[in-house]
């Protein structure tokens, strides 16, 4: 199935962007003068790659734009290892000044107590696992800036994320798949984030009127997910709202498919299932109040 353009678009962005064209787009705080220095420094590795010069006179906040729009874009190849350790220090250091939050913070269902809520950004939630709600190419939001989860938690992860799933895209080419099917799952590292793991899968889209097979497609996402984390001995997952945002899917029906999915999952005989705990990972006032109601809080 073909995603829509937003969120999967490959088109490179132009190194001389100019600042009003890139402001908001960062993610954290500059910092110091020393972080400063290293986002230039990335910067300028980044628009090399290009044979570009990087734009001269921007202050530190559309610099740190800049760099979060080149790393949306670039496309998957071998990494300059100074960028990587350059890039190692902005994200550790951005992550850290974000602070995290873990189970312990999220609010416990009286429900199921293995499940629970959670509103904030998913890039702070130190877990086995997140879920990204990802697009079939895999390979991340190549929208700069985009305020997507595949676009948030590419950047926060860092540009080895988009090479790790390049390398399971790579694996499917040359078993002579296509794209990466709705409803199922694929598990990377999670480099820079504080989940150990991410766990990325293409929800369905819905255009037009929705149908049991988009229920059963949704369904599958979450069960692809929390099997692949089983699998992997993981026992902390947080799930992001899947589908909801450009792909459509009704936000009310979509958490009540999310919480049956993972209830029936969480007390099935899966090996694994009986010892994991979920959180719900939401962002908006509407998305907190539709989970609180499926999980009676």
């Amino acid at each position: 199935m073909t995603t829509p353009a937003t969120g999967a678009g490959t088109g490179k962005v132009d190194s001389m962007t100019t600042p009003a064209t890139i402001t908001g787009t960062g993610t954290a705080k500059t910092g110091s003068a020393a972080r400063s220095r290293l986002v230039r420094r990335a910067v300028e590795i980044l628009c090399a790659e290009e044979g570009a010069e990087p734009p001269a006179g921007l202050d530190p906040g559309a610099q740190r734009a800049l760099l979060r729009a080149l790393m949306n874009t670039r496309e998957p190849g071998p990494l300059d290892p100074e960028y990587l350790e350059v890039e190692g220090a902005i994200l550790d250091a951005e992550a850290q000044e974000r602070g995290t939050a873990s189970w312990e913070d999220a609010e416990a269902s009286p429900v199921h107590p293995r499940m629970a809520l959670w509103r904030g950004d998913i890039t702070r939630l130190a877990v086995d696992a997140i879920v990204n709600a990802a697009n079939s190419a895999l390979l991340g939001c190549r929208v700069p800036g985009h305020a997507c989860i595949d676009n948030a938690i590419h950047s926060a992860a860092g540009l080895q994320l988009r090479e790790a799933c390049a390398g399971i895209m790579a694996q499917r080419r040359a078993a002579g798949l296509g794209p990466e099917p709705t409803g199922e799952a694929e598990i990377t590292p999670g480099f820079h984030l504080p989940a150990r793991y991410v766990l990325h899968t293409v929800g369905p889209i819905v255009s037009g009127r929705l149908t049991d097979a988009h229920r059963a497609a949704l369904a599958s996402s979450y069960r692809s997910c929390l099997s692949l984390a089983a699998s992997h001995g993981l026992r902390t997952v947080t799930l992001c709202c899947v589908s909801t945002g450009v792909f459509g899917f009704p936000q009310d029906q979509a958490a009540r498919i999310a919480v049956s999915t993972t209830a029936a999952f969480l007390d099935s005989a899966v090996p694994g299932a009986s010892r994991m705990r979920v959180v719900f990972d939401v962002f908006g006032a509407r998305d907190e109040e539709l989970y609180r109601r499926e999980l009676g809080l």
